[in-house]
């Protein structure tokens, strides 16, 4: 009866040896790299897309602030300079 025990469990422990290196040897198939990547480039693509709406979703709110500024009268010294003027007064180009 216990040789049929550690038959039955040495049975099972290699079935689920065997099921795990045929899942790992498929990975490495043309197939599975493909899908791999495939699943990659979509992960890519959707952090690329969630960035640009952020972005967006910035400049919209900046755009705002602005024309608030600008309907409230707010005037801005011609010494505050502008990203491209302070790199290129700064020597920083």
């Amino acid at each position: 009866m216990r040789r049929l025990l550690w038959l039955g469990i040495g049975l099972a422990v290699g079935a689920l040896v065997v099921r795990k290196v045929s899942q790992k040897a498929q990975s490495y198939t043309p197939g599975g790299i493909a899908a791999s990547l495939s699943e990659s480039a979509g992960g890519l693509v959707e952090s690329v897309r969630s960035f640009v709406d952020d972005v967006r979703e910035g400049m919209a709110e900046r755009e705002q602030q602005i024309h608030e500024a600008i309907e409230a009268g707010v005037h801005f010294e011609d010494d505050e300079l502008t990203g491209d003027e302070f790199m290129t007064r700064e020597g920083n180009r």
